[in-house]
């Protein structure tokens, strides 16, 4: 019977910067806030444009208006999104910065 070879365990990756405190929570509020399948869909709907209107979000996903706000208003607090009112109608864009840190969380 042939031994099997023995494996070294890898302890070490490549060095990465430990964030700070605050970079961390940043980030961690920011991936709660996309903890729901309706505001996933909704950053990747305005990830579609530069900016959507509010009535056009309460039309695609078919839920009330005041479920939206909600929506849009937990994505704004965490930093995600921001608006711009014009007349009585809000208009809604992705925070690029914010997206970005999200995708380098993640890696490559």
């Amino acid at each position: 019977m042939q031994a099997l070879p023995v494996l070294q365990p890898i302890c070490c990756g490549p060095e990465v910067e430990p964030l700070d405190r605050k970079a961390r929570e940043q980030l961690a509020a920011r991936f709660k806030a996309l903890a729901d399948p309706t505001r996933v869909a909704i950053v990747n709907a305005l990830s579609a444009s530069d900016e959507v209107c509010v009535c056009n979000l309460t039309a695609t996903f078919e839920l009330s208006q005041p479920t939206i706000s909600h929506h849009l208003k937990v994505l704004r607090q965490a930093g995600l999104v921001e608006a711009s009112r014009r007349g009585t109608w809000a208009y809604y864009r992705l925070v690029p910065e914010a997206i970005d840190a999200l995708r380098g969380a993640l890696g490559r």
